[in-house]
């Protein structure tokens, strides 16, 4: 319990403190949502992504497994999306938002800022984060936006998006530096690590902000399933799926950790664009980002406990 009790001060409250900021800065003074999105995606996240990948020892045996478990945890998890759309008949937009509210999660905004204070002393187990923020921005754009527009509809945009996505880039330079041992000088490295140290707090902030005026008048059937898909489903069928791959330590908590996060924003977003039920996609993203607080409490402190290094 007094483990539980520390996870919870010193991991979740110091993440959601930030949300909380971003969320009364955004009423008061509206913020440029443009803007803060812009920095996160094409300057902060690089950077963390490109220092963590260039300091880690990710091996290639290593890099295989994780992706092994990626794909075949994301196929699990499309099925069983599939299956419970047509057990409750959603019809087609329904359908598709709540499958993307349980497959994609927000491992930018919030995972990486949490995987940065559970492993602020083990670089590896932020790496193996930057690995599934990588799969998930390609799974995003490629199942995710797939999913949401009609067969034949601007889907040829999903490949173009994702190649204009920096993060891939840095994640690439990052492997190539640090597999052919290229030492960054000094007056270059220094800059890009200060840029790196500051996403987290810009991050957090601006997924508060995000989250400022999003409503939640009623629990509703799809709401419902998609919070227990996202963050109680999602870690039991990672679980499973470690001990079939026989994954163990630092990757497997990193792993296990990585499945409970909440739903990702750019589920939302795509809802929003295609008239998807925008609202219950907004309201699924909030309500799994609310109840995360303790879900990934428990799956952090679970993975102490039986994943130990």
């Amino acid at each position: 319990m007094e483990i539980l009790f520390l996870i919870l001060i010193k991991v979740i409250f110091p993440v959601f403190l930030l949300i909380g900021v971003g969320a009364l800065l955004h009423r008061k003074y509206t913020l440029d949502m443009g803007t803060l999105s812009k920095l996160n995606n094409y300057l902060l996240m690089p950077a963390v992504c490109f220092t963590n990948i260039y300091e880690s020892k990710i091996g290639g045996n290593t890099l295989l497994y994780i992706i092994s478990f990626l794909a075949l945890q994301t196929l699990f998890l499309i099925c069983v999306s599939v299956g419970i759309s047509k057990l409750y008949k959603f019809e087609n937009g329904l359908s598709a938002t709540f499958k993307n509210s349980v497959v994609l999660i927000n491992s930018g905004n919030f995972g990486l800022p949490v995987s940065q204070l559970v492993f602020q002393h083990n670089p590896f187990g932020l790496s193996v984060q930057i690995v599934v923020m990588i799969f998930q921005n390609l799974l995003t754009y490629t199942y995710g936006l797939f999913n949401t527009v009609s067969v034949g509809r601007k889907g040829s945009q999903a490949i173009k998006i994702f190649l204009k996505n920096p993060v891939f880039y840095a994640f690439l330079l990052g492997i190539f530096l640090q597999a052919t041992s290229i030492k960054i000088p000094e007056f270059i490295w220094t800059p890009i690590e200060n840029t790196s140290n500051g996403f987290l707090v810009i991050a957090l902030v601006t997924l508060g902000a995000q989250s400022a005026f999003i409503k939640l008048h009623r629990l509703s059937a799809p709401l419902v399933l998609s919070l227990l898909g996202r963050l109680v489903l999602a870690p039991c069928i990672a679980f499973v799926t470690i001990l079939i791959l026989g994954l163990e330590g630092t990757i497997a908590q990193a792993l296990f950790i990585a499945s409970s996060f909440p739903t990702s924003r750019n589920s939302s977003l795509f809802a929003l664009e295609y008239g998807n039920h925008p609202e219950y996609a907004a309201q699924a993203v909030l309500l799994t980002t609310l109840c995360s607080m303790i879900t990934v409490t428990t799956v952090v402190y679970l993975s102490k406990i039986i994943f130990f290094y």
